[in-house]
């Protein structure tokens, strides 16, 4: 790629991208962050965030191109604020554009907005996704047409605070040989506006078969996933978070149980990590 060490986006202060190949062209989802007089804390106080915009590639050697605000934090009537990383998928022609946000008390859900076009803007339901928590939905399409959500960050994404889908504010991030937290999935609905099923954890596995413990802050999940397909295997891509790595597990079923592979992406300026795999 031509244009691979340069910034991509360089006109509005973007984050936490995801990108698919829509109609022979890459869309990129960030969120757009504002700068705030705010003291940096791990809730992630400090990100303003009130809008998403679009940005459209014809090609990895062209810049992208904004396609404007496709969706504001106004037009949500149960989110409160900061709206952080989405996501998109396509089906049966329609776009459906899945996005966290605080809702008026203060707790993490996923909203569905939907589309004609890849690039919005997305109108959103009237509701949250209920049974959704944290942050950080991926929309995977799965090779049968079936489609699941994975999602979740600890800290400010509030993951570390559920056990078994219960939130419990005397939850804590596992420290130590405990099992470390998981990520979710869950199957959506054919109505791609709810679950079909509880969420499940996303076990990763080390090379011996024992799941992740609390103390593998070099392998354990944080937040980001990023779920795709290659043959038969399924790839679960995340952020160890405060050890900035990109990670990569996989299985031979959606659900896993994933074994951990390896190190996709190591640090980069900034503090975790934050990425998206796409094929073009």
């Amino acid at each position: 790629m031509s244009i691979q060490k340069k910034p991509l986006v360089n006109d509005l202060y973007t984050a936490d991208p995801s990108a698919h190949v829509f109609n022979d062209k890459i869309y990129i989802y960030p969120s757009h962050d504002e700068d705030i007089d705010v003291e940096s804390n791990d809730n992630g106080d400090q990100y303003d965030m009130k809008d998403y915009h679009v940005y459209e590639m014809q090609d990895e050697n062209t810049m992208p191109r904004d396609c404007g605000c496709v969706l504001k934090l106004e037009d949500v009537k149960w989110a409160s604020k900061q709206l952080w990383a989405p996501d998109c998928a396509e089906k049966d022609g329609k776009y459906y554009f899945v996005f966290p946000a605080r809702d008026k008390d203060g707790m993490f859900r996923v909203g569905m907005a939907i589309g004609d076009k890849p690039e919005g803007p997305f109108k959103p339901e009237d509701n949250y996704i209920q049974g959704t928590y944290s942050i950080d939905p991926c929309l995977f399409q799965d090779t049968d047409n079936k489609y699941y959500l994975t999602f979740g960050g600890i800290w400010g994404g509030q993951l570390d605070k559920y056990r078994n889908n219960v939130y419990d504010e005397k939850n804590n991030e596992p420290v130590g040989d405990e099992l470390a937290v998981c990520g979710k999935i869950a199957k959506m609905a054919d109505d791609m506006k709810s679950f079909a099923e509880e969420p499940r954890d996303v076990v990763i596995l080390d090379e011996n078969g024992e799941p992740l413990k609390g103390k593998d802050h070099e392998r354990r999940y944080f937040e980001a996933p990023c779920q795709f397909k290659r043959g038969d295997t399924y790839y679960f891509s995340y952020s160890t978070g405060d050890t900035h790595n990109i990670c990569y597990a996989t299985s031979k079923n959606v659900y896993g149980p994933y074994t951990y592979q390896g190190v996709l992406l190591t640090p980069v300026l900034g503090w975790t990590n934050h990425h998206y795999c796409v094929e073009f």
